[in-house]
């Protein structure tokens, strides 16, 4: 498979569902819907989206119906983007070659502008229950649920808090920040997509233990290519260049032992995962 023909392709298709999912720039909020679109339009790869679609495709789900989860997964990515380049976090002034949006807005209304993203986010899920079926319905709020932890003080934000006292550790310590920030929205995408997709409860699970190892790959595979000596918290400070891609690697086995009964519909995700991994190792 062509895996940048599929990541093209997918995020094509996000791409005017996620502009009906934040406000136009036309309203009465300027600079607020500037702000939020700074960095989800034309975004990056929409790696986590794809993920969501490339689950829902695996259990023989259509690609369509996984376009609610898909949307509010990037919507709380940009937001963390947003909140994370702020001077009281990481301090960064470019993002997606673009300045960060509070270089361009200020900080107050890079603040709001995320605030505005992550709730965006469950405002898509629950518009989309809208007629659903019960059973459609039921799935979407799962997916909330999953999301929410996922986005909130057991996931993304506590993750955060800990990785800013953090000094020094084991790996054990770096994979638990590493879960929280960086799988855990991995994870809530691709049982989102799952679960849309109409997978039983443990095909569900199964598949967000896929976005979970994937997404601890990921984080140490960034911190392979941009490792900054002043980051202790990597798995390349704690284990040392060959055992961090010894470990990212273990991860991509384990992932994709899980996939193996899913045969050829399960090839994007299995592609997916690779490419998360191995983007230049």
């Amino acid at each position: 498979m062509d895996v940048d023909a599929y990541l093209a392709e997918r995020a094509a298709r996000i791409g005017p569902y996620l502009d009906g999912c934040v406000p136009p720039t036309d309203g009465e909020a300027a600079p607020l819907p500037e702000a939020m679109r700074h960095l989800l339009f034309p975004g990056g790869k929409r790696l986590r989206p794809a993920f969501a679609f490339a689950a829902c495709e695996a259990v023989g789900g259509p690609t369509e119906r996984a376009l609610p989860i898909a949307a509010a997964v990037e919507l709380i990515h940009t937001y963390s983007l947003v909140h994370d380049d702020l001077p009281c976090m990481d301090d960064d002034d470019e993002r997606r070659g673009v300045p960060t949006v509070h270089k361009v807005f200020g900080e107050a209304n890079a603040v709001l502008a995320g605030d505005a993203l992550q709730t965006a986010a469950f405002e898509t899920l629950a518009r989309a229950t809208e007629d659903a079926t019960p059973d459609v319905r039921d799935a979407l709020a799962g997916c909330m649920r999953d999301l929410a932890r996922a986005a909130g003080a057991a996931g993304l934000v506590g993750g955060q808090v800990d990785d800013l006292v953090f000094a020094d550790g084991d790996a054990t310590a770096v994979t638990s920040i590493h879960a929280r920030k960086t799988a855990a929205l991995f994870e809530a995408a691709t049982a989102g997509g799952a679960r849309l997709g109409g997978a039983p409860a443990d095909r569900v699970a199964s598949l967000a233990a896929v976005g979970h190892q994937v997404g601890l790959a990921f984080q140490i595979v960034d911190d392979l290519l941009d490792h900054d000596d002043d980051d202790a918290c990597s798995m390349l400070t704690v284990l040392g260049e060959a055992g961090a891609r010894e470990r990212a690697e273990g991860l991509l086995d384990d992932s994709l032992a899980r996939l193996a009964d899913l045969g050829e519909p399960a090839e994007p995700l299995r592609d997916l995962a690779r490419l998360a991994v191995r983007r230049s190792l």
